[in-house]
């Protein structure tokens, strides 16, 4: 199981918006590219991208779903206290 994982994510005020994107995203758009034009989050300038992180350091609903998903996948939405997510797992170790 995973100690640590790398994320990127977009970050979105709501569900429906956060639901677009992932259309979007599966349509084949670049996640980068849409996490620059639309997240809400600081990240979004960086395409989105967190690096690294242990438990304990995000969110509860965000860390789950990172810990829970293998290297590759697009999951979301997710809600937060921040908002909806989009959350790319680039890796885990």
């Amino acid at each position: 199981m995973a100690t640590k994982v790398n994320c990127s994510h977009i970050l979105v005020s709501n569900e429906n918006e956060a639901k677009q994107l992932m259309e979007r995203i599966k349509a084949g758009e670049n996640f980068a590219d849409l996490a620059k034009k639309v997240s809400k989050c600081p990240s979004g300038k960086k395409g989105g991208e967190l690096g690294w992180f242990g438990k304990g350091q995000m969110v509860p609903e965000f860390e789950k779903v990172a810990f829970e998903n293998e290297k590759g996948k697009i999951v979301g939405p997710v809600k937060t206290q921040f908002g909806w997510h989009i959350i790319k797992i680039v890796d885990t170790r």
